[in-house]
């Protein structure tokens, strides 16, 4: 006898930016993260079903912070290497699941080919969300240098 299982989609997924979209759309584009993951090579526009994940991604990416990362199994989700957040807002779309795919990893992440119109925009204060994100340790932040060293010179 086989089980068969479907994971089912979520009514919406979670996009989070540093920036307010020009125009009523999400482009898609190419990931800027250092994995050479096969999720990461699509023209898209990324997404989560787990809202603090996508405001963490936000603010790992502010201005400010120049090196960091994501972890989408434990809180807090966002690692900062170096540096710190200098943004006062980002922004959170709430996106509908329409042209959505899932990939690879954890299951909480979806990418869409197609431009997207996002269903809700929210400008939220970055203070009010820190705790998702941490600054590493001595210890995290010399072998994370370490292991990406060749990328950033």
């Amino acid at each position: 006898m086989f089980l068969n299982f479907t994971i089912m989609k979520p009514k919406y997924l979670y996009h989070g930016s540093v920036r307010e979209i020009e125009g009523d759309k999400l482009l898609p584009k190419q990931a800027s993260d250092l994995g050479e993951r096969s999720e990461n090579l699509h023209q898209a526009v990324y997404a989560t079903n787990v809202k603090d994940i996508a405001i963490a991604m936000a603010l790992i990416s502010c201005k400010g912070v120049n090196c960091s990362s994501l972890y989408f199994k434990k809180r807090p989700f966002g690692v900062i290497y170096e540096g710190w957040p200098k943004q006062e807002y980002i922004y959170l779309y709430t996106l509908p699941n329409k042209t959505f795919k899932q990939e690879g990893g954890s299951g909480n992440q979806w990418y869409s080919t197609k431009p997207v119109k996002p269903s809700k925009v929210e400008k939220l204060k970055v203070n009010d969300y820190i705790s998702l994100v941490r600054k590493s340790t001595d210890k995290e932040r010399e072998k994370f240098l370490e292991k990406y060293k060749r990328k950033f010179n």
